[in-house]
């Protein structure tokens, strides 16, 4: 869909159209079916334009909700964007961080002046407006730039935002309370994982972050370690047990930090992991983990904590100890509820041995069976062919490492 198609959809004709598009594909059309019925009333571009708009409405509902049924997006722009409760989450963090900002020239702000460079679809600055802060947002490519404004306005929200094509390198963070930045990290062959690669790339961004007074910049969950600047904080968010961004916090968001506090000498910045929709937080507290044999539960760490090098603190909060000093499992004796982590029982424990797996499940009456491994060079989905389970029993098996060898412990969640 380029400039001209979305244009297009925004007009009378092309609202009509892509309610039509909306119920073809709501009623399960095939896309030649779905085609051949708009092509009726609607020319071919419009049609195209209508139809990949409601397949992206369709898709974007697992961000968005229901407010997917009135917002535009691009494929990359849906790829990147950040689902509502993360968005949110950091909106009202910097709204009240920031909060002794005004919102000079957006009627209905009475937050932060934040500049959203790279806004894409405009997902980040919708949270940033519901939150009270005035958002001056840019984005290089036009068509995201104009989808960003056609979604403040279905929301209600154009008092607060303004969009305009622009390259961030070309805006000034200092004329604002607020930098927000979303490189992009998606290119034409797929996904870039090197922040390097990003766009602006990652010493850019940076750069832009220095003349700010406060800048959160949201990155991939893998960024290295070595690439957060000194001074920040880093935090891994999690929604519903899956890792989803992480977000560098700068300047005016960065805590105060001594060379006491805990984490900050081994790495230079602080760390947080923060588990959604609970709101939940866990920071280094200084806690060193023992390793020992396996115990009767089993403890697999939230992603966000495990990212956040924070392993640590879940053992010390299940009285817990590691399976092996350089994998994230965890053991103990007793059973302890927390959000930090997963419990499973160990039923059995063995050095991994296909034919020894088999047969153990086998006896076990197992037909079902989730995989789950760190450490291991295991091939699952090979695993799960090679095994032919087969019975009415359900179990967890966890493929992991313990002293540089292989084990396998057959369990059940708790």
């Amino acid at each position: 869909m380029d400039l001209e198609a979305f244009r297009e959809l925004l007009t009378p004709e092309g609202r009509t159209a892509l309610a039509e598009a909306v119920r073809v594909v709501a009623e399960g059309l095939d896309p030649v079916a779905a085609a051949t019925t708009l092509r009726r009333v609607h020319d071919p571009a419009l049609t195209s334009a209508a139809l990949t708009q409601a397949a992206l409405r369709r898709r974007g509902e697992a961000k968005f909700g229901d407010e997917a049924a009135v917002m535009y997006f691009t494929p990359h722009g849906l790829e990147q964007a950040t689902r509502t409760e993360v968005a949110a989450h950091r909106a009202r963090r910097v709204a009240g961080a920031a909060g002794q900002g005004q919102g000079v020239g957006a009627t209905g702000a009475t937050g932060p002046r934040v500049l959203d460079v790279c806004c894409g679809i405009g997902g980040d600055l919708i949270a940033l407006a519901r939150a009270g802060c005035a958002v001056d947002a840019v984005d290089l490519d036009p068509l995201a730039a104009e989808v960003a404004l056609a979604n403040a306005a279905a929301l209600g929200l154009t008092d607060r935002v303004q969009v305009r094509t622009a390259d961030a390198a070309d805006t000034d963070p200092s004329a604002y309370d607020v930098l927000f930045a979303d490189p992009a990290r998606r290119g034409s062959r797929g996904r870039v994982f090197d922040p390097m690669a990003y766009s602006p790339s990652w010493p850019a961004t940076l750069e832009l972050a220095s003349r700010a007074p406060a800048a959160c910049l949201k990155v991939a969950p893998g960024i290295p370690y070595e690439l957060v600047p000194e001074g920040a904080e880093a935090e891994w968010v999690s929604y519903k047990g899956e890792v989803k961004e992480a977000a560098i916090w700068l300047g005016g968001f960065a805590p105060a930090l001594d060379d006491e506090s805990p984490g900050h000498t081994s790495t230079g910045f602080s760390r947080r992991a923060t588990l959604l929709p609970s709101g939940e937080t866990l920071v280094p507290t200084g806690a060193e983990a023992d390793t020992g044999p396996v115990a009767r539960y089993l403890y697999e760490p939230d992603g966000a904590a495990v990212r956040a090098h924070l392993v640590a603190e879940v053992a010390d909060l299940v009285g817990g100890r590691l399976l092996d000093p350089r994998i994230a499992y965890i053991t103990g004796d007793a059973l302890v509820r927390t959000p930090w982590a997963a419990a499973y029982e160990v039923h059995e424990v063995m050095p991994f041995s296909l034919k020894a797996l088999r047969a153990a499940l086998r006896k076990r009456g197992v037909g079902n069976a989730t995989i789950k491994k760190r450490g291991s060079a295991v091939d699952i989905e090979q695993l799960r062919r090679d095994l032919r389970l087969s019975g009415d029993n359900s179990v967890v098996i966890v493929l992991t490492r313990i002293a540089d060898r292989p084990y396998a412990l057959i369990c059940q969640a708790v």
